[in-house]
């Protein structure tokens, strides 16, 4: 109700004829820190005494110190230093009768001219579409409801173009969904205006294949590596929707612990689609991720723009067999020498094999399975042996 109330009185076009005051000046325009002063006019038919008017600003009656009567039917309220809108429809400046009833309203708009968009940044998923995003000035919306426009053009002829579908990645955006031209770059740019002016974004120029993005790998396959209790194997597909098209990719894998939420990215990866993750815990359930990034899309020279990641697919490792409450043998039951080594050269292969490195990974492998088969051996507790 009180909404439809507030919409009212700023859409009102108020005349002496069938209202019965006016107030000017009607829904003006000001820059922040401007000040005002406004008239309201009753209709001298109506017997109202100007001394029993008042004001009232976004419900806020104003103090009758502001006011001067000008005459016997008109009453001013000066208003300094105006702050911004605190609503972009506008905030209600209100003329009331003695009772409290609207004799009058009209719609104040402060705020600051908007300022040059910037950042503006594109991307094509799998080169069918164009949608664009840009930062607006430091003051937003400056209090006062800003139009943006998206405009592009072929760089060397054609026409300029206005982009349609606006809000499609948020607030500051708009989606190009057809219609785009290849090996032609294309010139960019962002206007903005509200009610006290306005003002264009620098011009961006990009090529459609450079800045190409695709659809997540599909088919994300995570599984054991055997016996070995820290080590899962990753495989996935290359993305479906170019495997027609002349390009390279690279990948980025990252995964997380269940019941944590910071996520560890192996980045050397590659154009390979498998991947063996080293180092992790026994026992642990791991949710995985993969993402693409095309490059070289029909031989252009930029980094393609990295894809969302892949849905989370979940594998655990096995978990440790080592028998509980067996003690190890004391260290000075063995060789401290070879320990030692043993030590140095298992750290070695296990840094270098980290990640999806191939190095030395069968090496790795065999060695794990032999030291696994040894600890069982040694802590083997067989049926009537005695602690």
């Amino acid at each position: 109700m009180i909404g439809l109330l507030l919409l009212w009185i700023c859409t009102l076009i108020v005349n002496s004829l069938t209202h019965p005051a006016v107030i000017i000046p009607q829904d003006p325009t000001l820059t922040i820190g401007s000040s005002l002063t406004a008239s309201c006019s009753v209709d001298p038919d109506l017997n109202l005494k100007v001394e029993d008017l008042f004001w009232t600003l976004n419900g806020r009656r104003l103090p009758a110190e502001l006011y001067k009567i000008l005459n016997s039917t008109s009453l001013s309220v000066v208003l300094n230093n105006l702050n911004g809108s605190k609503q972009q429809s506008g905030d209600n400046l209100v003329c009331h009768g003695k009772d409290g009833r609207i004799l009058a309203g009209s719609c104040l708009y402060v705020g600051l001219p908007p300022e040059k968009p910037t950042n503006i940044t594109c991307w094509s998923k799998n080169m069918k579409d164009l949608t664009c995003k840009w930062i607006p000035g430091s003051e937003g919306e400056t209090y006062l409801h800003t139009n943006y426009t998206l405009k592009y053009k072929l760089r060397w002829y054609g026409r300029d173009n206005t982009c349609l579908e606006y809000h499609t990645m948020g607030p500051y955006s708009c989606h190009i969904p057809k219609d785009l031209a290849l090996f032609t770059p294309y010139e960019i740019w962002v206007e903005a205006s509200n009610r006290l002016g306005s003002t264009t974004s620098d011009i961006i120029t990009l090529d459609i294949l450079d800045v190409v993005t695709t659809d997540p790998p599909s088919d994300v396959h995570v599984s054991r590596v055997g016996d070995l209790e820290d080590q899962l194997s990753v495989r996935w597909s290359s993305p479906p929707a170019l495997k027609d098209f002349l390009f390279q990719d690279k990948y980025q894998i990252r995964y997380r612990v269940e019941d944590s939420t910071e996520w560890k990215v192996v980045d050397d990866v590659g154009n390979q689609t498998s991947c063996r993750l080293a180092g992790l815990k026994p026992g642990t359930v791991y949710f995985v991720q993969v993402r693409c990034n095309p490059f070289g899309i029909y031989g252009s020279k930029k980094a393609g723009i990295w894809s969302d990641w892949s849905n989370p697919t979940a594998a655990s490792t096995p978990r440790s067999e080592r028998i509980t409450g067996v003690c190890d043998p004391k260290s000075g039951e063995q060789n401290s020498t070879l320990r030692r080594e043993l030590k140095q050269f298992f750290g070695w292969v296990k840094k270098h094999a980290y990640g999806c490195s191939n190095l030395s990974i069968k090496l790795y492998d065999q060695w794990r399975v032999w030291l696994q088969k040894s600890h069982k051996t040694r802590n083997q507790v067989l049926p009537g042996d005695k602690l």
